[in-house]
């Protein structure tokens, strides 16, 4: 049932963790005190008994499904995992978010998402556990934040749905298992959404200010995606909060304010410190993080012009095919992204249009209908965004998207089943109902070797809920209830079969996807919204090089994966067998075993996906051994090209390793006559051979390219399995 907000009942200091004051018992009459964990078991004395027991199984079914075969991802993106791992080892390296604990050159993202994860790997150590269970509690704190804001306004019910729905979304169950940033953007996201409908209800300031606060961290974990639905907070709050429209606008003011203090303190120490005694900043072009936000991670996201990027750009305008993926308005639902978010996305916007006409005669300042815009508004703002950005795009950013679209789904039903002797009503919930079951099937089909019995099964029992909600109002309320359990199990059935399957495999390397094998793939060809250069990435088709056949930028081929491959490409100008490493798909399963020594597949050291682009390299004993030999005397072991391989070496060896190029080794950082100066110091022992991009996108005009010609040129090749180094300390001369 709703329950609507009433200051005589509820009053402003009152928290939804806790029960509102209780009024003074009568005299001579004691209420006995409840133990600190009786009130947690118990919660609101008005609430059922099962409300709190219930919101306290979600969370730990949520905790354990996603640490179920955590490790099985190793290092996951080891291009984070070395800046954990770095910022473990320095503190100035921890600020930074550098990529080594010689502070060469950070990640190309703030440093925030990172700190949780260095801080635990500083208490329990190095392992992948260490690095990927602040994600899950991320993850589990996400699933209650979306509880807590859906049941203020409406049913325990309602929040116990939306905390069911977004558990079992497939990104999401991927992303709170891994180590990028994205898992804290939801969480502090999340918390701001929740914040402004608490600010709505009574008019605070202080709700606003805190909301302003998430935001500015949420930008020190993804800069500018932080602010994607700051448009739709801000309108929803200058219409509906309950007080004057001049104190609104002041109260939006000192939000802004906070956003600006909590995000800008560390964006004013970096641009402030002295360049010559701090990190690169990764991703940047001329060592400023301004330039990066507004640049790599800001407008070029949006109109594809990513200077330094392995390629961008999308078709202009509404539809065309851009090398990250076709745009438009369609996007969330293609087979490149749909078995990610879209499962409940048709569900959620009916039930969103029907929530704001259940809600359209209310006053101005109704908390339920402003829940539905905050939540409805983020949720349309962020998908517009993503439908539409012309570059780099990765299918796990959709996970942003995942507690709208669930407290959507909560408010939603809840509203309309509170109303369904309405005929309206009852309608709407079931269109809600077929449409997740038939777009569940469509969805399921797309995978037709996956678990095809479950198809049939989900259309069916969808169809069959949807005719008995129709009559809803006129059943008896146990048929009701049955018709609603039989719905809600028919709409989770197919995003559950994919969230388990993305549980029991391990996920590394850059780009993941959820959801079994070829569930999330590209399309090729011209126009095709395939890799970089419109073709296949590696593994997602062919992969083969050749005149326009795409797979890499402006249509070339691999670049080295590894060993002295001067001409910048595989063996046959293709990937090996036109796949990732190791043969598998590029859906972040290229690390099948876990994290063999933590991190280090056996073998050699050949390059990782891509030359080292997409995932590291393979680091063997005999490798290890010699990087690891008087490592003291060094401030970096080894210098490599991109930050993949780098992260490899440094993961297998415990020591740090330089990423020349920084991720996609095409940063400006280190120049030749830096690195000679770092060489002349006896500061670097060895270059490791292979990898990145060359830093020149093919040409040999870029640092790295020239680093990389200097070093052939004047030091003695090493060879050690199957990888190629060059010994820094003893010249062919």
């Amino acid at each position: 049932m709703t329950t609507h907000y009433d200051p005589a009942v509820h009053t402003p200091a009152e928290d939804d963790g806790g029960p509102p004051p209780e009024a003074p018992a009568p005299p001579g009459h004691h209420r006995p005190r409840r133990s600190r964990f009786g009130r947690l078991w118990r919660g609101r004395p008005e609430d059922p008994r099962w409300v709190r027991p219930a919101f306290l199984a979600l969370l730990t079914a949520t905790a354990l499904l996603y640490l179920y075969n955590l490790d099985a991802s190793g290092w996951a993106n080891s291009f984070y995992s070395a800046a954990v791992q770095a910022g473990s080892q320095s503190w100035k390296a921890f600020f930074f978010g550098s990529l080594d604990a010689g502070n060469a050159i950070t990640v190309d993202k703030p440093p925030a998402a990172l700190w949780p994860m260095a801080l635990a790997v500083r208490i329990f150590g190095l392992s992948s556990w260490s690095i990927l269970v602040p994600e899950v509690l991320m993850g589990v704190g996400t699933v209650a934040v979306v509880y807590a804001a859906v049941r203020r306004r409406f049913s325990p019910a309602a929040g116990l749905i939306a905390g069911a729905v977004l558990a079992l979304t497939p990104v999401a169950a991927l992303m709170f298992r891994f180590n990028n940033p994205d898992a804290l953007l939801a969480l502090l996201m999340s918390l701001a959404c929740y914040l402004v409908v608490r600010a709505l209800e009574d008019g605070r300031t202080k709700w606003l200010v805190w909301a302003g606060v998430a935001i500015g961290f949420a930008f020190l974990a993804k800069t500018l995606q932080a602010f994607l639905i700051l448009p739709a907070l801000a309108l929803v709050y200058g219409v509906c909060a309950p007080v004057r429209l001049r104190k609104r606008l002041g109260q939006l003011a000192l939000a802004t304010a906070a956003i600006v203090v909590s995000g800008g303190w560390w964006v004013a120490v970096v641009e402030l410190w002295p360049a010559s005694s701090r990190p690169y900043v990764g991703g940047s072009q001329n060592n400023s993080f301004l330039e990066l936000t507004f640049g790599y991670n800001g407008l070029g996201r949006l109109n594809g012009e990513e200077t330094g990027s392995v390629g961008g750009g999308g078709g202009p305008g509404g539809g065309g095919g851009g090398q990250w993926g076709e745009t438009g308005w369609d996007r969330m639902f293609n087979s490149e992204i749909g078995g990610q978010i879209s499962w409940l996305l048709p569900a959620a916007l009916i039930l969103l249009v029907a929530g704001l006409l259940a809600t359209r005669r209310a006053a101005r300042t109704d908390a339920v209908r402003a829940s539905f815009l905050v939540w409805g508004g983020s949720l349309l703002m962020t998908a517009a965004v993503f439908s539409y950005m012309a570059g780099i795009f990765h299918q796990y950013y959709t996970v942003a998207l995942a507690p709208y679209l669930a407290a959507v789904v909560g408010m939603g039903a809840a509203t309309l089943w509170e109303r369904r002797e309405r005929i309206w009503a009852s309608l709407a919930l079931a269109a809600a109902v077929t449409a997740s079951a038939a777009w569940g099937y469509v969805l399921l089909d797309r995978t037709p070797d996956y678990l095809p019995w479950l198809r049939m099964p989900v259309l069916a029992g969808g169809l069959v809920a949807a005719l008995g909600l129709v009559f809803a109002g006129r059943l008896g309320r146990r048929t009701a209830l049955a018709a609603a359990g039989l719905g809600l199990v028919a709409s989770l059935a197919a995003p559950t079969a994919y969230t388990l399957s993305t549980l029991r495999e391990g996920h590394s390397g850059s780009i993941v996807t959820a959801g079994p094998s070829g569930a999330s793939m590209r399309g090729g060809g011209p126009g095709g919204g395939g890799f970089p250069g419109n073709g296949n990435a590696p593994g997602q088709g062919q992969g083969q090089g050749g005149p326009g056949a795409g797979g890499f930028p402006g249509g070339g081929t691999a670049p080295g994966a590894g060993g002295n491959n001067q001409n910048g490409q595989t063996p046959n100008g293709q990937m090996p067998n036109g796949q990732m490493p190791n043969g598998q798909m590029p859906n972040g399963r290229s690390n099948r075993n876990g994290p063999t020594g933590e991190g280090g597949r056996t073998g050699g050291a050949g390059g990782g996906g891509m030359g080292g682009l997409l995932n590291g390299a393979e680091v063997g004993s005999e490798a290890k051994k010699l990087l690891e030999a008087d490592a003291d005397s060094y401030t970096w072991v080894a210098a490599a090209i991109g930050s993949q391989n780098a992260a490899s070496y440094q993961l297998g060896t415990g020591e740090p390793v330089m990423a020349i190029g920084g991720f996609n080794g095409t940063d400006p950082s280190p120049t030749l006559a830096q690195f000679k100066k770092y060489v002349a110091d006896g500061r670097i022992h060895y270059f490791i051979a292979g990898g990145g991009m060359g830093g020149g996108m093919g040409s040999d005009s870029g640092a790295a390219s020239q680093i990389t010609s200097w070093v052939e040129a004047t030091f003695k090749e090493v060879t050690v399995g199957s990888a190629t180094f060059y010994d820094l300390t003893s010249p062919t001369d």
